[in-house]
């Protein structure tokens, strides 16, 4: 375990959460997940073994729990790890705040699907199954084409045609989708900028940002200033 030997109470803290994806590791956790492969599913890129390193430093330093569930282990938060879900909410608010700017590498289908399963409003739903084809037009064939598949008990993503009845399609771009899921612009812009449409019954496509538990108006405006302007500023050539 690193240290910066100082008392400061930040520095003690960051003793424990400044590895890389630890602070990921937790958010997985905050949000839901309890088994290592929804774990991994939120945290893609991250190898299984670094995962399982991160785990057993978080359970030693008193963070995480672990519980046997048959042949599976559930990972939980102790009242420690829980009192880290305002740090991470305010983690969020300040990049999005401050750091505006997607790369094309930020932009990942099987991530933004998998978080947009977990926060379905399911009490939004309609009875019986629902399922959402969603269409990008701007990734890789392989990545083109997505089902959620809700009920009001459960909600699964299948980058695969699970060969159910289609409620609603939308067709979009994956960075529309998750400029959309992260509040910078809303349903109805998107569709107004003929970036996003939905097909499907009249009443399936205006309950589907509903049902998708997607932001009704955009979040607050940003300042003029951000710290990636001022950074793309100080490398100008004079």
């Amino acid at each position: 375990m690193g240290t910066y030997y100082q008392f400061c109470p930040v520095s003690k803290a960051l003793e424990v959460l400044d590895e890389r994806w630890t602070l990921l590791v937790v958010r997985e956790l905050l949000m839901g997940s309890r088994h290592f492969n929804d774990l991994r599913r939120g945290v893609p890129r991250m190898s299984p073994a670094l995962l399982v390193k991160r785990l057993q430093r978080l359970e030693r330093v008193g963070v995480v729990e672990r519980y046997p569930d048959g042949n599976k282990v559930i990972y939980r938060l102790t009242p420690a790890g829980k009192d880290l879900q305002p740090i991470v909410d305010s983690l969020g608010d300040w990049s999005m705040r401050w750091l505006p700017e997607l790369g094309d590498e930020d932009l990942d289908p099987h991530l933004l699907l998998w978080d947009m399963r977990r926060q379905v409003s399911r009490t939004d739903l309609p009875p019986g199954r629902t399922v959402v084809h969603i269409q990008f037009g701007d990734v890789t064939p392989k990545s083109q084409r997505w089902w959620l598949v809700l009920a009001e008990d459960d909600a699964d993503v299948c980058d695969f045609d699970p060969g159910l009845p289609v409620t609603v399609t939308v067709e979009t771009t994956l960075r529309c989708l998750t400029v959309l899921w992260r509040g910078e612009t809303s349903w109805r812009e998107a569709v107004r900028a003929g970036d996003l449409t939905a097909t499907g019954s009249r009443a399936a496509t205006r309950a589907v940002p509903r049902w998708l538990n997607v932001r009704g108006t955009p979040a607050d405006p940003r300042p003029s200033y951000t710290v990636v302007g001022r950074l793309a500023a100080d490398l100008r050539p004079n």
